[in-house]
């Protein structure tokens, strides 16, 4: 085989979503409409960690380690996928839609929020729970293709002083089954990447709220949602359920100007009340997150960091979790809004 002439740019390289409906049926193999496969705006497209189980111990009779000695098993795995990149529209609406399970926005988790299981008797699936991934290459017939994916992690981050402030993110996917396709070939770009972009400057003043305390002067934030999935039951084609039975959390970190509106944190951080909220946390041009902005809340927030931050102004670190308003409660642990 000849050397081949051709080289590739890593921003050739794409990253393609959509979603599925039946566990283990890749989306591209599905004929409903709704599995369009949709193209993230992603700064670089870093490999999958395909966590292949192996071992290279040397049996006993020998100095060298021999064919036979080898052992690979590929199906008693998790595969592990990261991606970042600008947020716009179309990435926020499958992404949080997806995490929350939560198909309208804002897109929501309540505090009596249970758990979900898929297994592979999991079919015809309405809303966005289970995805699909390909990295789709600039080489022809050479797509990797990964089904069965859930979302574990979202940050959603942004700094005036980067980008004018504007939303960027950054996920975390993983899946049990084996690939699709390690040499698939080219999937189409249903929803290309598009401008729908958002930005921190589009909150007012007095809905930029920290635990309670209003009027932030906010220099950059980091939001992270984190819905876990667990994996059982192996079998000749990865594991055959999943479950999302750990904790679902909210934590948000700003660096925000100290002032005499902010300089109270540090009082309201020390005496927080065991089993009381300090107040609402809110990034919003109202007081209520709404479709076509990007906006968050926790109803009830807690302080889990307060530090000075030293700059050309003097800063305050500060870190919330949302907190629940009881276990048979349908209040908002959170809203996120796109």
């Amino acid at each position: 085989m000849a050397i081949d002439a051709n080289a590739y740019s890593p921003k050739q390289f794409m990253f393609l979503v959509a979603e599925q409906d039946d566990f283990g049926t890749h989306a591209a193999d599905e004929s409903s409409p709704n599995n369009d496969f949709l193209a993230l705006d992603v700064d670089s497209i870093g490999s999958p960690s395909l966590n292949i189980n192996q071992v290279l111990d040397h049996r006993t009779g020998s100095r060298v380690l021999q064919t036979t000695d080898f052992f690979q098993d590929n199906k008693a795995k998790v595969v592990e996928i990261s991606v970042s990149g600008t947020a716009n529209t179309e990435t926020l609406d499958l992404l949080l839609s997806h995490i929350t399970g939560d198909a309208s926005v804002p897109y929501a988790v309540a505090s009596n929020a249970t758990g979900a299981t898929f297994s592979t008797a999991t079919v015809d699936q309405t809303g966005q729970q289970i995805l699909s991934i390909v990295y789709r290459s600039p080489s022809s017939g050479n797509d990797l293709s990964f089904k069965d994916c859930f979302m574990t992690s979202i940050t959603l981050n942004g700094d005036m002083g980067t980008e004018g402030g504007r939303i960027k993110y950054s996920a975390t996917f993983k899946t049990g089954s084996i690939p699709t396709d390690l040499t698939d070939a080219q999937t189409s770009v249903d929803t290309a990447i598009t401008a729908n972009n958002y930005y921190m400057s589009s909150w007012d003043a007095d809905d930029r709220i920290v635990a309670g305390v209003a009027n932030c002067l906010v220099n950059s934030f980091s939001l992270t949602i984190e819905n876990d999935a667990v994996f059982a039951g192996v079998t000749s084609t990865g594991y055959e359920q999943v479950a999302r039975v750990g904790e679902i959390s909210a934590i948000a970190d700003f660096n925000i100007k100290y002032d005499a509106n902010t300089d109270i944190l540090f009082e309201s951080f020390h005496d927080q009340v065991t089993g009381a909220s300090e107040g609402a946390t809110l990034m919003a041009t109202d007081a209520t997150p709404s479709d076509g902005e990007f906006e968050f809340k926790f109803a009830s927030s807690v302080m889990t960091n307060v530090a000075l931050s030293e700059g050309d102004m003097m800063g305050l670190d500060v870190s919330v979790k949302a907190v629940g308003a009881g276990i048979g409660s349908s209040t908002e642990l959170f809203e996120v809004a796109c």
